[in-house]
């Protein structure tokens, strides 16, 4: 445990969520009073969370008289740096952490943790799968599933998988990754970092703050932005890089012919690129994260090659729906942000209407105009304001449309699809002007496509 960090009997948190609701509950389980604030109206299955376990709550609203009263604030990674509580609380020196940090304190399990734009939900979930295999006590959480302090909350483990987002990260101050995984980083959610890529980029970097020589780091050395980035500072973990070019000798994963190279400590696995569950390019890089992860904790080959192989794909990425009168559906309302819409392009073989559209987070779509050009027959925006798809991409395509719901979308698609098409669903947008969340957003579309 590194319950010494914790000195606190007294704490509020702030957001009513996953995030936040975990760490109540968390704080609860240890003895040390929690209540939770939240500017907005705490969800009902939340709400009978904190009632169940008699802990004080208040929703929309923040009491700043009330909140100055506490020695500790968890802050929900929803909530911008910027956001007035948060000024006021900063101005009466009272310290705000991420509820990723509060959890560290209450366990002395091994994390794997893994950042990046795109693919660090599968590699996550890959990665916590062949650990399970592998006959491991282990548990995914953070940005996927439950959060780390909820699931702290209800058991402790030997491993943790975590998937965290770079808002996660802002707040951690001891916080340490024994295995610090960056898939990749593109521009994302620029609107809560000034519009600044660097701003992005170095929050990510985060990950391997308070790393020793004892942990490892692993990362895409086909990614530029990554690979400056480390040339301009000292690095203390070992280094584990992943590339899609040929095998050279070098400790990490890489590609020797048609198979997978992950050598770690001059004992290398090889596996066919056939042999993995997930196919595509980005697949492969989720494949060698996850991969290198497992072999740095000494899980046997078969392990291993058994976990990738047999892996079953996350829900809203990629994922087949039907096919309807000749026409495949496939639901990838997960991407929310260009680079992953850029993946699903790339992917698909046959002519695309395209689904696209929602909440634009500073969004530059050049990279995909490529794509679009060369694959996309229509694009149907769902949105509330579809303005910039339709000048960035109007052009390109013979037919837009605009739509307001998703039964709207799947009606317009199946119309103007013809046999052998396939209707994509890849918003590259967040979620929240017609839905809940992207989850809600990819039920919405299978049952959708389900009712054609």
């Amino acid at each position: 445990m590194h319950q010494d960090r914790n000195n606190y009997k007294k704490i509020a948190v702030l957001g009513g969520g996953e995030s936040g609701c975990g760490a109540a509950l968390l704080a609860k389980k240890h003895g040390i009073y929690a209540f939770v604030s939240d500017s907005m109206t705490i969800k009902p299955a939340y709400k009978t969370d904190l009632t169940d376990h008699h802990i004080d709550f208040e929703e929309n609203n923040h009491t700043e008289s009330l909140l100055a009263t506490f020695e500790l604030i968890i802050k929900s990674p929803g909530i911008p740096d910027n956001a007035p509580i948060i000024n006021f609380l900063r101005g009466k020196n009272i310290p705000i952490v991420s509820e990723i940090e509060f959890g560290y304190w209450f366990t002395n399990a091994t994390l794997v943790c893994i950042t990046g734009s795109n693919g660090k939900t599968t590699t996550a979930l890959l990665t916590g799968h062949i650990l399970e295999t592998a006959g491991l006590d282990v548990c995914v959480a953070g940005n996927v599933g439950q959060s780390f302090a909820r699931q702290l909350s209800i058991s402790d483990h030997d491993y943790f998988v975590l998937e965290i987002s770079s808002f996660q990260l802002d707040d951690i101050r001891h916080f340490k990754a024994d295995i610090a995984v960056i898939t990749n980083i593109t521009p994302d959610h620029l609107d809560r970092y000034e519009h600044s890529f660097d701003k992005y980029a170095d929050s990510k970097f985060r990950i391997l703050n308070n790393q020793t020589d004892q942990d490892a780091f692993i990362y895409c050395a086909d990614d530029t932005t990554i690979i400056s980035r480390i040339a301009g500072r000292k690095i203390s973990a070992k280094q584990y890089p992943f590339s899609l070019k040929p095998y050279e000798g070098i400790e990490g994963g890489a590609i020797h012919e048609y198979n997978i190279i992950i050598n770690i400590h001059q004992n290398t696995l090889t596996m066919t690129l056939e042999q993995l569950a997930l196919q595509g390019k980005h697949n492969v890089y989720n494949s060698m994260a996850a991969g290198i992860s497992a072999k740095l904790l000494q899980i046997r080959k078969e392990s291993i090659k058994q976990g990738l192989s047999d892996f079953q794909n996350v829900a809203h990425r990629l994922e087949y729906v039907a096919n309807v009168h000749g026409v495949s559906y496939y639901n990838d309302s997960k991407a929310t942000n260009v680079n992953s819409t850029w993946y699903a392009l790339e992917n698909m073989q046959r002519p695309v209407v395209w689904i696209a559209g929602g909440v634009d987070k500073g969004n530059d779509y050049t990279d995909l105009l490529p794509l679009v050009k060369s694959k996309v027959k229509a694009i149907i925006c769902l949105g509330l304001d579809n303005k910039k798809l339709i000048e960035t991409f109007g052009s390109l395509v013979d037919q837009v449309y605009e739509v307001r719901s998703m039964g709207q979308a799947v009606m317009v698609a199946s119309e103007i699809s013809s046999n052998d098409d396939v209707v994509l669903l890849s918003p590259a947008c967040a979620s929240f002007d017609l839905f809940d969340n992207y989850e809600d957003r990819g039920i919405r579309f299978k049952e959708a496509v389900k009712s054609l």
